[in-house]
């Protein structure tokens, strides 16, 4: 296949909103969603202009200068931690993500994580499958009344704190990068007040130089109350053993976790294992495969974002 000066390369799997959208809007493109990183990189050569991709595909120097036309790369979700945004930037290269496509899917997520952790349901669920009946043991917290810090205020921190509403808390927010954002329902605060205030502490940022450990022994020693912990961001947000140890003096409450530091279970590290083992022994977590963002109705509206940033680019 030879492309034209304007084809976008696809080389994961979406919706087919996204071709049919292309197709409608009659812009050139090329889907090959299992080729490998070296057929990409063929591919590339032939010079397309952008570049769609999921998560799949670490996009480093090399791809990025493989094609000697390419503009753009769109990325299907949220985050653009397997991009080397650095080296795109130095070339000119533009770099955008359909992270509002799935906040909703997260954000429903998160309250669900957070019920089933002041719930114990997923415990509950375990023990009665197995015949195991315990009322006291699995007593609950309830929600109303506590305060829930979120961090990070995109497109996801808005949409959990959105869920949030119904549930009598008071919601209070940190953004780094973001100001004047707090309304009659969110109050914006520094992070030390966060620390000091929240019951409920929720993780919406992304993978960065700064956020990387960001969760580790320094910060849970400046939150004044046992809090409860999500993150459902990227693992290496958190240091997970520094949670751990939290855990044990009981400085965190729960830790409910969507994402881990390494999510590629049957390649671990000794040491990996040792938190591994660690979190699924443990009665005070909520553990999920990195599916926050994974439903049906996020695979079409990541496509349909897509489609629509590629139309105005092309």
């Amino acid at each position: 296949m030879k492309p034209s000066s304007h084809a976008v390369l696809i080389v994961d799997d979406f919706h087919p909103s996204l071709t049919d959208s292309l197709e409608a809007a009659d812009i050139a493109f090329h889907c090959e969603p299992q080729a490998n990183r070296n057929r990409i990189i063929e591919l590339l050569s032939q010079g397309f202009e952008g570049l769609i991709i999921r998560s799949k595909t670490p996009v480093d120097k090399e791809l990025l200068r493989a094609s000697a036309h390419l503009k753009w790369v769109g990325r299907g979700g949220s985050g653009t931690d397997n991009i080397d945004v650095e080296t795109a930037e130095n070339l000119g290269i533009e770099i955008f993500n359909a992270g509002a496509a799935n906040a909703d899917a997260v954000a429903e997520h998160a309250v669900g994580m957070l019920l089933s952790l002041l719930h114990n349901l997923a415990r509950a669920d375990a023990e009665v499958r197995n015949r195991i009946w315990k009322r006291e043991e699995n007593r609950g917290t309830e929600l109303k009344g506590k305060t829930v810090g979120v961090i990070g205020y995109g497109n996801t921190g808005i949409a959990v704190a959105d869920r949030l509403q119904g549930f009598g808390v008071d919601v209070i927010a940190y953004d780094k990068y973001k100001q004047n954002f707090g309304n009659n329902q969110i109050k914006e605060v520094k992070l030390v007040e966060l620390q000091q205030s929240a019951d409920i502490i929720t993780l919406h940022v992304p993978l960065t130089n700064e956020t990387r450990y960001m969760v580790n022994h320094a910060f849970i020693e400046k939150c004044k109350k046992p809090f409860y912990l999500l993150n459902l961001s990227r693992g290496e947000v958190v240091n997970t053993m520094d949670v751990l140890a939290a855990m044990e003096n009981n400085h965190i409450a729960g830790f409910a976790a969507d994402v881990l530091e390494n999510e590629k279970l049957h390649a671990f590290a000794e040491s990996e294992n040792q938190w591994f083992t660690a979190l699924i022994n443990s009665s005070r977590t909520v553990l999920a495969p990195h599916i926050g963002g994974w439903t049906f109705e996020s695979y079409r509206k990541i496509s349909e974002v897509l489609a629509f940033e590629v139309c105005q680019r092309m």
